[in-house]
């Protein structure tokens, strides 16, 4: 085949890579519209599962991406002035442009095109593309020129966030929950390297605009924050990038979902056909995940045309997606609710911000709940309770009732439910 991928992320250029260890005889080109080493973000973070399925798919990358990233197994809290630590299961951190330039660099090993600063907005330019992949982020350009085939939907969430850098490094990955006289902000902070961790602050629109966060410049916007973050950054700076008006680059998360995930030849992948909040800290993990499985289906025996293959790509994708995507709207949901759960006892606090996917809390008193997880954690008819109960009561209010149009029940005869995901401080892996 011909194929055209769209946007030089991990997905793409994941996908480009397997294409080719499947059938050398692909011609790819991956098209990247900003230059090489140019990325946003900072760290990204993955766990020990998405280590074993590199491996399995390409050994070569796995190792690099292994070699090349940082690693950590407590959760660090600091609430007002107490802090609580918990062990928990092992994660990890790698810079972004790290990962991308070993993927890239695997990817023209393998006889890839990698074109950067070629950017692409419409199928039209790449003639005699058998295939066109749309890994151009959740912003994308060629999605969006078919929405209404693609039935894209964008919720906007309400708090604020900005996603900066320090030179701080964390052991730990670490929460701050700092209280001010116009409501709570905090921060998210991972080690991605030897000398430089992530930090991402969230905070609701009150705080943000009683701070003057809304007004205030990008420097002027990181000295007040690391202020306010004096403590857990130990004095160290914030590093981030100005808008070109000079302004902080506060966003507010945008989940996207598609009806559909494929056009003619023209298929979503990555962020541009889901998102998923990054309080879980699962979007690159995914991405690679979508390659794996659209390059699983492209070149099954039993799929020798296209339109199945893709269908089946994403039918599949769907399916494992749905825990996820559940985990991370009440992930989020967690934070907007912030004052419901910030006055209890700190280590009753840390362990339900480790719960904060789970849909049954949202409807439990804090500390009822509580006790009841760590009864369900001594007690096993306990722990079938709160997993039968918790997605029943969800869908009865509207909680779960479909994700990204996938009934929470899609997979029923398949065996069990897969088991949500991991989230970053969750000290119980359950």
């Amino acid at each position: 085949m011909k194929v055209a991928c769209v946007g030089g992320g991990p997905a793409g250029l994941y996908l480009s890579i397997l294409l080719k260890l499947r059938d050398p005889s692909h011609e790819i080109t991956v098209h990247e519209r900003d230059a090489a080493g140019s990325t946003y973000g900072w760290g990204v973070t993955y766990w020990a599962g998405l280590l074993d399925q590199l491996r399995r798919h390409d050994p070569v990358s796995a190792r690099a991406i292994g070699e090349q990233s940082v690693r950590w197994s407590d959760g660090l809290a600091h609430v007002r002035d107490r802090t609580t630590l918990h062990h928990g299961d092992e994660g990890f951190g790698i810079g972004r442009r790290t990962l991308l330039r070993i993927l890239a660099e695997r990817a023209e090993s393998l006889g890839v095109r990698v074109e950067f600063r070629h950017p692409v907005t419409a199928t039209t330019t790449l003639t005699g593309a058998d295939l066109i992949v749309a890994g151009d982020g959740a912003n994308s350009a060629l999605r969006d020129r078919h929405a209404d085939h693609f039935g894209t939907d964008v919720a906007v969430g309400r708090n604020q966030y900005i996603w900066l850098g320090t030179t701080k490094v964390f052991d730990a990955f670490t929460f701050a929950f700092v209280e001010t006289e116009h409501g709570w902000i905090w921060a998210y902070g991972y080690r991605y390297g030897e000398n430089h961790s992530t930090c991402v602050v969230e905070c609701s629109p009150g705080t943000w605009q009683g701070l003057g966060l809304d007004r205030a410049n990008h420097d002027d916007t990181l000295t007040l924050l690391q202020h306010l973050f004096a403590g857990p950054l130990d004095g160290h700076p914030l590093m981030g990038r100005a808008r070109s008006d000079g302004g902080a680059r506060w966003l507010n998360f945008r989940t996207v979902t598609n009806r559909t995930w494929y056009r003619d030849n023209l298929v979503l992948l990555g962020d541009a056909a889901h998102t998923t909040h990054y309080s879980i800290g699962a979007g690159t993990t995914l991405a690679l995940e979508d390659a794996i499985a659209l390059a699983g289906a492209l070149h099954e025996r039993d799929m020798p045309h296209l339109q199945p293959a893709l269908a089946r790509y994403e039918r599949e994708r769907r399916a494992a997606l749905v825990p996820t995507q559940s985990a991370a709207r009440f992930s989020a949901r967690w934070y907007e609710n912030l004052p419901r759960y910030i006055n209890l006892d700190p280590a009753e606090m840390f362990a339900l911000l480790g719960q904060r996917h789970s849909p049954l809390l949202p409807y439990v008193p804090p500390q009822l709940y509580y006790r009841i997880d760590r009864a369900a954690g001594r007690l096993e008819a306990l722990r079938r309770l709160k997993r039968w109960l918790g997605p029943r009561l969800a869908r009865t209010v509207g909680g779960v009732s479909t994700v990204a149009g996938v009934s929470a029940g899609a997979d029923r005869g398949r065996g069990s439910r897969p088991a949500p995901p991991r989230t970053p401080g969750d000290p119980s892996g359950r």
